[in-house]
């Protein structure tokens, strides 16, 4: 059974930094391309970064490229996703998933893990 537990969400003041954790059960880890989403209040889930199964490459959505990092490790089955210089726009639950799918295609989330960017 797949699973994805989302931990490390906080509220954050603008220009500050947050590291996400997404621990990732049920398949072969190591063999499968991971993504990060989100999805911000009244506004549809969007993908934020992706990651291939041995980090040989990485993209970026254009509005957070230069500010966050998709990293993982395959030892630990945990995809991570370190954000600095938060703005209020990065505010949102955000969610990882396996591969590289428009949303509504995946028939499985986590919980997910909000992010509140305020002063």
């Amino acid at each position: 059974q797949v699973q994805f537990v989302e931990s490390g969400g906080d509220l954050v003041q603008p220009g500050g930094s947050l590291r996400l954790s997404c621990a990732a059960s049920g398949f072969t880890f190591s063999a499968n391309r991971m993504s990060w989403y989100r999805q911000a209040p009244g506004k549809e889930r969007e993908l934020v970064a992706t990651i291939t199964s041995a980090s040989g490459s990485r993209n970026y959505a254009d509005s957070v490229k230069g500010r966050f990092t998709i990293s993982r490790d395959n030892a630990k089955n945990t995809v991570y996703l370190q954000m600095n210089s938060l703005k209020p726009e990065d505010t949102a639950v955000y969610y990882c998933n396996r591969g590289l799918r428009p949303p509504l295609q995946y028939d499985y989330w986590g919980q997910g893990t909000p992010v509140t960017v305020s002063s």
